[in-house]
């Protein structure tokens, strides 16, 4: 039979062991909850991703997280759920299918909506199973067999469900309403899903003739500024402010509207700022926001001179109708002029909304639209559904990591309209509503329930859909079995964790705490940990558009250069592009993306993970970890070589003569397992994978393996029996705590280790308990014992660099002190390449280099060059002065040894008399030398 050692391959080679294990976990049922009613249930929803191609690197950075969190609270015994699930992303995936028709020369209006949906739901099989095979390969442990789509079927009736019971509370309605308009997708859309940025325009001044001329004034015209020239055709009225002395004897006046045979009134309102422009705004209802609240305190009429697809209508004059918006705006500018109307255009800088799906510029348009209703009291508690989702975050029932984005949510349900939640679509969730022949509406749950309610007469379903958000702001109950009383609804609802961007806190995370908080009357979740954006290395967001999208499976397998520059230079929204897109992956990936591996990869985004700040991905990053990754495997084997088959002194009689090396490196694992804890808990996985790291190469590889090396060979049997014992513990341990953020190397290294260990129970590390510190196992005086073993290798090996001393030039160490130092020597001399190690009462006198650590003097006995020794401890003096000269010149500012704490000022005295009797020494030791 082969040994483990033999088992384990001489290097880390990632895919083999990602390709093996997540198969076996998923078979094994690791992922699916204990439901062990006596245990802590923690429980993580996992933010659907959209079907709409593959995952991109923010999903590999939420999903490491959500990972390592259910990881960690597996191995704590808790019952334990991540679920998984996918949304339809109505707009998007829209977009995508209609796209991929285009291309072949087809609408969807050629196939008709039965089989334009059929389309759909081939492309949301194909993009589901590309997502799900990402997760797969990230490590993600979710449970795949709770795994859901918002539009199966029982996700689909917790929809229909809760529009029913919102619609019979009166908090949904049908109106029509003024919503921001696609004309691109023919639908409404969302405010979130506005992108308004600055761009250049123009503002025209338009006169507008008064009926009759002023008399007082002689004034024959109002001066208007526009924007948007073509709305003029569906004005209602003109504004002035109520103060306005310059127009205050006008109100109530009319004047003739350029171009069509109407007249407008002249109102006032305190909408109007006195001091912009001329004082005088166009009122156009039915294409603006603001003119449409005017039009609803005014009583005023709304003409709307738009067609769905942004054509003049038939409400304008006949000379535009059936114009493409723009071309009549140049029209209505070139008829202005010529009819003397028009009076200047000026340059200007304006806001410019666009849809962010297809960058079209959004139009309000006045459409029959259906609504929730945010701030309507319900009938039971008399609170809105706003203010309950403002309570639950108030009285700390949702608690946002970091705290201050509770700012940022609060802002925006504070000043909250209602919100339009039927969108002009295909695909999505067809509104629950039916129509008989005279418009009068029935909300039911099924069409047999309408017919029911209608007498019987001949019903026409609405052919509107849901917004995207609605459905997924049920997913935190509707995913664990609601209505009906579940186990799973019980145990995991809330959930404990909401791990997301701050970029849908407004779409996905306030319309979760709302719907949850006023159909179920629990909040549905605990925590909200918001993290940043993945960004590149230079701080800009990655997109396509930019050519310098990561795609995380590239860093895990690797790329090589020409099929990376085809991946990012193709599809570019501005393909001109594509020649700088080339030269900066290049010059950024000259050979491509070498294959890091899932751990590596992973690692990376957990070392990047500080809150609330965006990440700027290094892929350098991903290098030094999968030099982490090998650094661990090689550990692991040099372990496997100096235990297996030796005597571990695993059993209870064993006698052991633990070293200070051997009780230092368990002391220093109390406070690793203690960090680590503590960093997850508190969602910090930066400090977590800082603690991992630190432990394992500086602490465990770097020295405590050099130095057991010395008591295996060089100790009595006890000692060599508690150093192995040591050295394969601390590696297991490592092992677990390392797990949920590197989940597939630990489980290969684990399963040759721990039975080495003496784990007993060895099926998977993922079920293995997680570390907990014992304080009674911290040790002092062997920290103290090895920090003093450090500073005397350190000086050594400094000697040795100055004096330039090759690796196989060995020469005799003189250590000044008592007898105590002499157990460093049997370490000092593998570590600093002596010939030996001699501890006198006083440093032989000699012209050999000396150096300082701590109050312990040393001297390497080789033949010198006076001239360079000399001018080593110049250089050291003068540092040494420089360093004492600066901490006294901090006690003698003014104030400062009143005001600062005394521990801190105490150890500033300490660190100076620590620096003068260094100082003194080498000063001797010159002196001596000259």
């Amino acid at each position: 039979m082969s040994t483990a050692l033999e088992q384990l391959a001489k290097s880390f080679e990632p895919a083999a062991i990602e390709a093996s294990w997540y198969p076996r976990w998923e078979s094994a049922n690791y992922f699916s909850p204990s439901m062990d009613v006596n245990a802590p249930s923690f429980c993580i929803q996992l933010p659907p991703p959209n079907v709409t191609g593959t995952l991109h690197m923010g999903h590999a950075f939420n999903q490491t997280i959500m990972d390592g969190l259910t990881r960690y609270h597996r191995m704590k015994g808790d019952n334990t759920l991540w679920l998984p699930g996918t949304d339809h992303a109505g707009i998007a995936t829209q977009i995508v299918v209609e796209r991929q028709l285009d291309a072949q020369g087809v609408s969807r209006h050629d196939m008709g909506r039965p089989a334009f949906i059929e389309k759909v739901w081939e492309w949301k099989k194909q993009s589901g199973d590309i997502i799900t095979g990402q997760m797969r390969r990230m490590g993600a442990s979710v449970d795949w067999g709770r795994e859901y789509f918002t539009m199966d079927d029982k996700m689909s009736s917790v929809v229909t469900e809760v529009f029913v019971r919102l619609f019979e509370e009166g908090l949904i309605y049908r109106g029509k309403r003024l919503v921001n308009w696609d004309p691109v997708l023919g639908t409404a859309v969302s405010n979130l899903e506005v992108v308004s940025e600055e761009e250049d325009g123009h503002l025209w001044h338009i006169r507008y003739p008064l009926v009759e001329a002023d008399t007082k004034t002689g004034l024959t015209h109002l001066t208007v500024a526009t924007t948007r020239p073509e709305t003029m055709l569906g004005d209602v009225a003109v504004m002035v402010h109520p103060e306005d002395e310059r127009y205050q004897h006008l109100i109530g006046k009319t004047v003739k509207l350029p171009l069509c045979d109407r007249e407008l009134p002249i109102i006032a309102d305190d909408y109007v700022d006195k001091e912009f422009g001329t004082g005088v705004v166009k009122v156009t209802p039915a294409h603006d926001f603001n003119d449409y609240a005017v039009g609803q305190r005014h009583n005023l009429p709304q003409i709307s001179i738009l067609t769905l697809d942004a054509k003049i209508n038939d409400a304008a004059p006949a000379t535009y109708q059936g114009m493409e918006r723009f071309a009549a705006r140049k029209q209505v500018v070139a008829d202005l002029d010529a009819q003397g109307f028009l009076v200047e255009v000026k340059k200007h800088k304006l806001m410019v909304p666009r849809g962010d799906r297809t960058g079209t510029v959004i139009e309000p348009m006045l459409t029959d639209q259906w609504f929730v209703a945010m701030s309507k009291p319900d009938a039971t508690t008399g609170k809105s559904i706003t203010q309950k989702a403002l309570d639950v975050v108030d009285n700390g029932e949702v608690q946002f990591v970091p705290g201050d984005w509770v700012n940022t949510y609060q802002a925006w349900l504070k000043n909250i309209e209602d919100w339009c939640i039927s969108r002009q679509l295909w695909w999505g969730h067809q509104i629950p509503a039916w129509y008989d022949a005279d418009g009068k509406v029935y909300v039911a749950r099924t069409e047999a329930e309408a017919l029911q309610k209608s007498g019987g007469k001949p019903l026409t379903r609405d052919n509107d859909v849901l917004d995207t958000w609605f459905s997924s702001g049920l997913v935190p109950f509707s995913s664990l079995g609601w209505p009906n009383e579940t186990a799973e609804l019980k145990a995991f609802m809330p959930s404990s964790v909401l791990v997301t961007g701050y970029d849908i806190i407004f779409f996905w995370v306030a319309r979760m705490i709302m719907f949850s908080t006023h159909l179920t009357g629990k909040v549905p979740f605990k925590q909200v940990y918001v993290h940043g954006l993945v960004r590149d290395g230079e701080g800009k967001k990655m997109s396509k558009s930019e050519g310098n999208v990561l795609d995380p499976v590239d860093l895990i397998d690797g790329i090589a250069l020409a099929p990376l520059l085809e991946k990012r230079t193709t599809g570019l929204r501005r393909p001109e592009k594509a020649p700088q897109v080339a030269a900066k992956t290049e010059k950024e990936f000259p050979n491509g993306i070498p294959a890091y591996g899932v751990d590596a990869l992973r690692f990376t985004f957990a070392s990047l993970a500080s809150l609330g700040r965006s990440i700027n991905f290094d892929q350098k990053r991903c290098e030094g970890y999968r030099n982490f990754c090998n650094k661990l495997w090689n550990a692991t084997r040099f372990v496997l070589m100096n235990v297996e088959g030796k005597d571990c002194g695993l059993e209870d009689n064993a006698e052991l003569d633990f070293g200070f090396a051997d009780r230092w490196i368990i002391s220093k694992l109390q406070e690793a397992e203690k960090n680590v804890t503590l960093a997850l808990d508190t969602l910090r996985f930066d400090l977590g994978a800082q603690a991992i790291y630190e432990f394992v190469w500086n602490e465990y590889c770097d020295w405590y393996i050099e130095l057991a090396k010395v008591s295996v060979q060089n100790g009595t049997e006890a000692q060599q029996r508690a150093t192995r014992r040591t050295l394969i513990r601390v590696l297991e341990v490592i092992l677990r705590l390392a797990h949920p953020i590197m989940p597939f190397i630990t489980e290969e290294l684990w399963q040759t280790v721990a039975p080495l260990a003496g784990r007993k129970n060895t099926d998977s590390i993922m079920v293995a308990a997680w570390p907990i510190a014992d304080e009674t196992k911290l040790d002092a005086a062997a920290t103290a014992e090895v920090e003093e073993l450090k500073a005397l290798a350190f000086a050594a090996r400094n000697l040795r660099g100055e004096m330039g001393l090759s690796p196989a030039q060995k020469a005799p160490l003189f250590l000044e002190g008592d007898a105590s130092l002499a157990k460093f020597g049997p370490y000092l001399v593998p570590l600093c390449k002596l010939t030996e190690v001699n501890v006198v009462a006083r440093l032989p006198e000699d012209d050999a280099p000396v150096a300082v650590a701590g109050t312990t003097r040393l001297m390497l006995k080789v033949e010198i060059d006076k001239a360079a020794e000399t001018a080593r401890l110049q250089k050291e003096i003068a540092k040494t002065a420089e360093g004492v000269e600066r901490v006294k010149s901090k006690l003698e500012k003014p104030g400062y040894v009143d005001k600062a704490p005394a521990h801190l000022v105490e150890k500033d005295r300490a660190q100076i008399a620590e620096l003068e009797g260094k100082l003194a020494q080498l000063t001797a030791q010159l002196a001596k030398l000259a």
